[in-house]
């Protein structure tokens, strides 16, 4: 059993930003790789970027724009997403997801581990 939890997110003002974390416990941690996704009200969930556990390569989604940067340490179980140049259209419920290759492109099947979510919400 893994265990996820999400931190960090809250109200900010457009063009603020916002670093969100996640850490995890429970069995021996080692993904292949972790990613975030979120959802906002009446839309599907979304891609947004994704690291390998081992090396620390990441991978975004083009919508982006370069504006988000994750991060893992191994040493912590953790991942975060650092945020910046936040725009509404950015508000949504932030997940994290630790599972197998395909989180590197949003691909998530039944062995991805979810976390609950935090909510970013971003005011114009």
């Amino acid at each position: 059993q893994v265990w996820l939890v999400e931190s960090g997110g809250g109200l900010v003002q457009a063009g603020a930003s916002l670093t969100l974390s996640c850490a995890a416990s429970g069995r021996t941690f080692s993904p292949y790789a972790m990613a975030w996704f979120r959802q906002a009200p009446g839309k599907e969930r979304e891609f947004v970027a994704a690291i390998s556990w081992a090396s620390g390569k990441p991978w975004y989604a083009d919508s982006i724009e370069g504006r988000f940067t994750v991060s893992r340490d191994n040493a912590k179980n953790t991942m975060s997403l650092q945020m910046s140049d936040l725009r509404p259209e950015d508000t949504a419920v932030y997940y994290c997801a630790a599972g197998a290759s395909g989180l590197r492109t949003g691909v998530t099947s039944r062995g991805t581990d979810w976390g609950q979510g935090t909510q970013v919400t971003v005011s114009s």
